[in-house]
């Protein structure tokens, strides 16, 4: 089995070093990952500045792009053969409910799911003292399941660990996507100039309580396992469009 791995939080984060060494076992590894932190990039492609793809060991390079510069170039232009799975993590931080459509380490998902490559997305719902290994032991257990099932060819999987603090995890939900409430999530200031500058982002994003949803699976310390779909086609909406005779 062939497996690439790539995420947004970079080639020396610790996260993806974890699922490098749970997976080296159960296949042939190949790691293509951003040079720096890439996170929020969604799936921004870099179309205004070359791309270099620096080898740093056998099958293991990093791209000074995005997740998804970075999932493009392993696949059409650094290996040989077409992998069997794409794994994108462990992000440090969830990615949950509104939050996937900015999250790098979903696109690069997405983006493998594109090129025909059934794909997941894993992130830790931690950013401090993160304990990746039973989020990197539960993604070596579902990766067989995939593999043996498959997935409907625009469906990858965003998978979201709750924070177990090094112990296993032993339940999971299939979930759907929930909902982001976000306050105060712009922090304005001012520089020694007197001028006015602004940072986005903070810890002003929580979740609407919603049954099912993949939140609400992480806040009871149930592993989420979300089907996401690449067609972002609104059906409904479409039929109702269609009345419109327009």
């Amino acid at each position: 089995m062939i497996i690439l791995i790539s995420n947004d939080d970079g080639i020396n984060s610790e996260g993806i070093k974890c699922l490098e060494d749970s997976l080296k076992d159960i296949g042939e590894l190949w790691t293509v990952a951003p040079d720096r932190p890439q996170s929020a990039m969604s799936r921004a492609l870099t179309l205004t500045m070359p791309l270099k793809a620096s080898r740093l060991s056998d099958k293991r390079y990093m791209v000074n792009g995005t997740p998804s510069d970075c999932v493009n170039i392993a696949v059409n232009k650094l290996m040989n053969v077409k992998p069997d799975i794409m794994i994108s993590g462990i992000n440090c931080g969830a990615n949950l409910c509104d939050d996937i459509s900015y999250s790098g380490t979903v696109a690069a998902a997405f983006e493998a799911t594109i090129l025909g490559i059934p794909a997941m997305a894993v992130s830790l719902a931690s950013r401090k003292n993160c304990d990746f290994k039973p989020a990197a032991e539960f993604t070596k257990h579902i990766i067989p399941k995939v593999i043996r099932n498959g997935l409907p060819e625009t469906t990858f999987l965003n998978i979201n660990i709750p924070d177990t603090k090094g112990e296993s995890i032993t339940r999971a939900k299939i979930t759907h996507q929930g909902k982001s409430l976000y306050e105060n999530i712009i922090t304005e200031r001012t520089d020694p100039r007197g001028e006015k500058y602004f940072w986005i982002g903070g810890d002003g994003t929580s979740y609407a309580d919603i049954a099912g949803s993949d939140a609400d699976a992480v806040k009871n310390n149930y592993a989420s396992i979300t089907p996401i779909n690449t067609d972002l086609t609104d059906y409904s909406a479409l039929e109702v469009l269609k009345e419109w005779q327009i």
